[in-house]
């Protein structure tokens, strides 16, 4: 077996059923790592799936920690990353697998999620970033026959997965600063500056809720700490004649997201969540410079090409 699939879980009991069903089709180990739950979902999962291994903590301790328990209670080639509300068509892993096989230097590679209930259209097909310090879910809410090409992303949706595990013991496993959100490209972030790339499989379809877990698109908590993690996420991964370079698009991106989310009632969820980044970024441990110029170069010209396509076009 060359793959394990690992599943936070949180209060995601009525959405467990379908999402366990699809993986058992699957020739995989499965880890469920459950974030004590008060829904019933660790007596379904042990009555239901007691040839899955779960990790039962004491406490929500975040995604980003969860999924490296996972990570370090497994042993395989690959890691498959995958959101308790998805549902996964037949063969999506091994498809995944082929892909990530096919070149030695892919680090991760992005499923096609489409929307559980309305599969005509896109929910993610990689994640883009921007010089802005934005981040993209590409195609969503657009048509799901308008990607169908394979190709390489910012990065992989940590929703739905694939990991090597040479290489996550090469740059780190997930940053637990994050807690939650932005992890999945912190890590693909990291993944570029030592030269490797994250991949959009098209032919690997996972069907998503979407905010499962947090319960809405926009809420205080999500706001505040995706916010959080908006400071941090540059801070970190850019060296400072970078973050100095972009300083000023960045502080611009801040600004344009606080009018987005002072007409959504979350103004000030979102300046809170800015200067508790502010004042914490020093808890993020900043990664050391790696000498090799020519992949931060390749970085900031996708930076550049992202806040273009998906900002301004």
């Amino acid at each position: 077996m060359q793959l394990t699939v690992i599943i936070p879980n949180y209060n995601g009991r009525h959405f467990l059923e379908k999402c366990l069903e699809s993986i058992e089709k699957e020739l995989a180990e499965v880890i469920i790592v459950d974030n004590s739950s008060s829904d019933g979902s660790v007596e379904y999962i042990t009555e239901h799936h007691p040839d899955f291994t779960l990790i039962k903590n004491q406490e929500n301790l975040g995604f980003a920690v969860a999924v490296n328990q996972g990570i370090q209670a497994s042993k395989t080639d690959y890691v498959f990353l995958l959101n308790n509300d998805t549902e996964l068509e037949k063969n999506c892993i091994s498809k995944l697998v082929k892909c990530i096989e096919s070149d030695e230097n892919i680090f991760a590679v992005s499923s096609k999620m489409i929307q559980f209930e309305n599969r005509d259209l896109m929910d993610d097909a990689g994640d883009a970033y921007t010089i802005l310090g934005w981040t993209k879910k590409v195609g969503n809410g657009r048509s799901a026959n308008n990607y169908n090409e394979k190709k390489e992303v910012f990065s992989a949706c940590a929703g739905a997965a694939l990991y090597r595990r040479s290489i996550l013991k090469e740059i780190g496993y997930f940053d637990e600063n994050f807690f939650a959100y932005l992890e999945d490209v912190d890590i693909s972030y990291r993944a570029s500056i030592h030269g490797y790339k994250s991949i959009y499989c098209p032919e690997a379809v996972v069907y998503h809720h979407g905010s499962g877990t947090s319960g809405s698109k926009h809420n205080a908590f999500k706001v505040k700490i995706s916010a959080r993690n908006n400071v941090y996420l540059p801070y970190k991964n850019m060296p400072w004649p970078q973050l100095a370079l972009n300083l000023i698009f960045l502080l611009l991106g801040y600004f344009i997201k606080y009018l987005f989310f002072l007409r959504k009632g979350y103004g000030r969820d979102y300046l809170d969540g800015l200067k508790e980044g502010f004042n914490s970024r020093h808890d993020v441990e900043k990664i050391k410079y790696n000498n090799n110029l020519i992949n931060y170069v390749k970085v900031e010209w996708l930076l550049i090409k992202n806040t273009v396509k998906f900002v301004f076009l």
